[in-house]
């Protein structure tokens, strides 16, 4: 068999040991808690294996267990890709799972982020805060995901990712607001293109890749912002797209919220600087939304602390 044969036996022999399928394989979980479980993270956004902790299917002990397995699988792949390689039989594709950046690719085994996740969060602009993890009804959101995955996996992306990781690996930092800071004045750099114009369209969320390429207006910001900072690893729970009303424009707008070290703060197309989001402004929040969950903003019988749980 030739090296790329072998090569291509042993990659679809790897995509198989994802943990859901080695777990499965192993009866420590049946079909039915796998499906369940799947389901979960795909409204979530949590990683598979907590998941199923939180659900009770497994222990640590077997979840560490699976894990190693996985990882080990994973460095032998790793080997053999460098032994290929330097015989010179492997041209290296654009595969979602190398791209660190990627939010919906990012899982327990990938990335660490050294931020702790928070327990509560200020309410944006001290409006009350309710909580929901049903994001079914937001298509354009899990579309505009889906959509990224896909193109993400595709070798036309690879140049644009290879771009994005080197800007981006200059701003990484323990500071979460240093990076906001950063990451909003690079953003802020492409050009504003309406979705009238870029997409024919009144309302298009455009992917990250695709905002590279084209451009793109208010809400195509904030999401390219988003993934661009869960790159850098700051947690999904501490960033969240808003769509508010501009009261002075009288119109709809999209922003980032990132809750740093230093409080919550606004990341705006139309502004170079962070913004406080804890204090009243020209904009009124009306929904937001991350990978987990999104949240219903509405008039404060009075300020409180919103909790994320």
């Amino acid at each position: 068999m030739s090296k790329g044969g072998v090569l291509r036996g042993f990659q679809a022999y790897l995509e198989k040991r994802r943990i859901g399928e080695l777990l499965l394989s192993k009866g420590l979980v049946s079909p039915g808690d796998l499906r369940t479980a799947l389901s979960l993270q795909k409204q979530t956004g949590q990683p598979l294996g907590q998941i199923l902790l939180e659900i009770s299917h497994i222990s640590k002990g077997q979840l560490a267990f699976v894990l190693w397995q996985q990882t080990a699988l994973r460095v032998c792949a790793t080997v053999l890709l460098f032994v290929v390689s330097l015989s010179g039989g492997f041209t290296k594709k654009a595969r979602a799972d190398n791209m660190g950046y990627a939010p919906a690719q990012i899982t327990q085994v990938s990335i660490t982020s050294e931020f702790t996740k928070m327990s509560a969060y200020p309410a944006l602009y001290g409006m009350d805060e309710k909580r929901s993890s049903n994001l079914k009804p937001f298509t354009k959101w899990t579309e505009m995901l889906s959509r990224f995955e896909s193109q993400l996996q595709n070798e036309s992306s690879a140049g644009t990712i290879k771009k994005w990781e080197r800007n981006l690996a200059s701003y990484r930092s323990s500071s979460i607001k240093a990076m906001a800071e950063n990451v909003n004045t690079f953003v802020n750099k492409t050009p504003y293109v309406s979705d009238a114009k870029n997409w024919k369209q009144s309302d298009y969320w455009a992917t990250p890749i695709e905002f590279a390429a084209r451009g793109g207006d208010c809400e195509d910001f904030a999401i390219t912002k988003y993934v661009a900072l869960r790159s850098l690893g700051v947690p999904e729970d501490r960033m969240r797209i808003a769509i508010v009303q501009d009261t002075q424009k009288n119109i709809p707008h999209a922003v980032l919220v990132v809750y740093t070290e230093a409080g919550a703060y606004i990341l705006d197309n139309q502004n170079q600087n962070l913004v406080s989001a804890e204090n009243g402004s020209r904009y009124r929040p009306i929904y937001s939304i991350n990978r987990q969950a999104w949240w219903l903003h509405s008039a404060p019988e009075g300020t409180r602390v919103a909790s994320a749980q």
